[in-house]
């Protein structure tokens, strides 16, 4: 079985991401762990959230794009594929597509067992720092 993804992008979100892009160079989503704006995907440019040791890389969207999450927040998402999908309405200020009047958000599907025992085979995803 190959291994399935822990994190996608709708194509929607996809072509938002990449007009972000073009404006503001290569990007990185930090998935907020209930600071700020709930539980939301924050975009930020790359390198302007500082992931360290405490932060897993659950993959990349958009070709090149890393999706990061906080290794306590990871655990309880540890067994589910996530989708980061785009809303009209405001989300916080922080995250770059604020001023587009778009909001980033998470979609999520529980991973099948099978899913889950090829997950845990292939070892830890990496880790900031």
């Amino acid at each position: 079985m190959n291994l399935p993804p822990r994190i996608l992008a709708t194509l929607e979100a996809e072509a938002l991401i990449a007009r972000l892009t073009v404006r503001h160079g290569p990007l990185m989503f930090h998935q907020s762990g209930g600071c700020c704006d709930g539980s939301a995907p924050m975009c930020f440019p790359r390198g302007e959230f500082k992931v360290g040791g405490q932060d897993v890389l659950l993959g990349h969207v958009a070709g090149d794009v890393p999706v990061w999450i906080g290794a306590a927040q990871f655990e309880y998402w540890r067994h589910t594929q996530i989708t980061i999908d785009v809303v009209s309405g405001r989300g916080a200020g922080m995250s770059l597509e604020s001023p587009e009047g778009m909001r980033f958000i998470v979609r999520s599907r529980v991973f099948t067992d099978e899913e889950v025992e090829a997950l845990a085979a292939a070892g830890e995803p990496l880790r900031g720092g």
